[in-house]
């Protein structure tokens, strides 16, 4: 197990710095499962061939959702080409197991649940008047103007949002997972929000500069909040106020404040273009699932 991690983590070195940390982490479980695998069939990872891909999509198709496999499989390509080797998986096997397994598979994606306008209002209510909850509060209401992403939204700085003239919010989005190279997107938000973001700001020390720090027995820390913590904010809130079973990450996710904003302004008669630019989407089919 150690050479593995050394053998894999000796080849993401060469990707660092070109890629995020987080596309980084994904490279090596996808690398690391791989391994495992070939270590179990015993046979060789690396090179890749065409016959031991088309095994491993296989074994993967009896508990991985389609996008995971086709992440995997281009994770794999790209550290195999990092080793030196030629790509020896594009070919007409691979390509009719590719297609079998979308066939098969694709319809089992599901979206994350929208929480639409009217559940953030009950939700928000719903939090305790603790510093968490204030906290909490300004994290929810901020997440659904901005239509941010956990990662976005746990990033955010003092810097990073103004107060406008006519009592609303405005911010930048200085860097997000289809904005790489940090060119920023500026995101908009509510009277609500400004109001919130004030009273948690209030509450929280002014030399920690990262906007949703973490709490930890009732005292601020000076780093942000998990974004997996974002998830289960999120998740309490809606088992407040609905009183339900607590939902799963196929019902309610970190994407829900995302998801039910595009619903919203959809609904107000914004065009697919406007509501690509307030969220950052690249891909015009995401958000059409919507």
């Amino acid at each position: 197990m150690i050479h593995k991690n050394k053998f894999i983590n000796r080849v993401l070195e060469r990707l660092e710095g070109a890629y995020a940390p987080n596309t980084l982490r994904s490279y090596y479980v996808d690398a690391a499962s791989f391994v495992d695998w070939c270590e179990e069939q015993n046979i060789e990872a690396f090179p890749i061939t065409s016959v031991t891909l088309s095994g491993y999509i296989e074994f993967m198709k009896l508990k991985l959702r389609y996008s995971t496999i086709r992440r995997r499989i281009s994770s794999l390509r790209r550290i195999n080409t990092l080793l030196g080797y030629k790509d020896a998986t594009q070919t007409e096997e691979i390509y009719l197991s590719i297609r079998r397994l979308k066939r098969e598979k694709f319809s089992e994606q599901r979206q994350a649940v929208g929480i639409n306008q009217d559940l953030l209002i009950k939700m928000i209510a719903a939090q305790p008047e603790t510093l968490a909850g204030i906290r909490n509060r300004a994290l929810l209401s901020v997440g659904y103007d901005f239509l941010a992403r956990r990662s976005e939204l746990v990033a955010l700085r003092a810097t990073d949002i103004q107060f406008t003239n006519d009592g609303a919010l405005k911010g930048t989005i200085t860097k997000s997972k289809t904005d790489q190279y940090g060119r920023g997107r500026l995101v908009f938000g509510s009277v609500r929000s400004a109001k919130l973001v004030r009273k948690w700001l209030r509450h929280k020390p002014k030399d920690i500069q990262t906007i949703f720090c973490a709490i930890n027995h009732g005292k601020c820390i000076d780093r942000p909040i998990c974004d997996r913590n974002v998830n289960d904010i999120i998740k309490r809130g809606v088992l407040k106020v609905k009183r339900c079973e607590r939902p799963s990450d196929l019902e309610v996710s970190g994407h829900s404040l995302r998801v039910g904003a595009a619903q919203d302004l959809l609904i107000k008669g914004y065009d697919l273009a406007a509501i690509m630019r307030a969220g950052g989407w690249s891909n015009p089919s995401t958000v059409s699932r919507y």
